[in-house]
């Protein structure tokens, strides 16, 4: 049976002294079929040009994407590696709140496909990203 709770404390658990946590990446929410994370767009996470950085928002999109893989696979038996990511970035953002969602397009035994899209505190699209993770036997 499905434990949201338990997937999202997981998650985070995971992300504690990474990239996600430097970047503030909090999971916030988890379904049998998808997995959402946020993260501050502040300074942190800018251009040169106060806006949100696009590789900041890969890097949400890639962490989300990577750790819903995890869901569907055994982690005592298999590892998740990122192996394409691109992204659309569709709308700036200078401060507030972004929130990536990843869901499952195709589950296969070695590649998975995911669509992550992040959005807004109003619900705006930002940007549209797609990635590919293979899944690997544990070394």
């Amino acid at each position: 049976m499905f434990d949201k709770e338990k997937v999202i404390a997981l998650c985070n658990e995971m992300s504690i002294n990474t990239l996600m946590s430097t970047l503030e990446i909090e999971f916030i929410d988890a379904g049998e079929d998808f997995l959402t994370a946020k993260m501050p767009v502040n300074p942190r996470v800018h251009q040169p040009m106060g806006l949100l950085h696009g590789g900041a928002s890969v890097a949400l999109a890639e962490s989300v994407g990577s750790a819903a893989s995890m869901l569907y696979v055994n982690p005592e038996k298999q590892e998740v590696r990122g192996i394409e990511i691109s992204a659309n970035h569709l709308r700036s953002k200078r401060e507030g709140m972004i929130y990536g969602t990843a869901r499952i397009v195709h589950k296969g035994r070695s590649i998975h496909l995911w669509e992550i899209k992040i959005v807004d505190e109003d619900d705006k699209l930002i940007s549209l990203c797609k990635l590919s993770n293979m899944i690997l036997p544990r070394r």
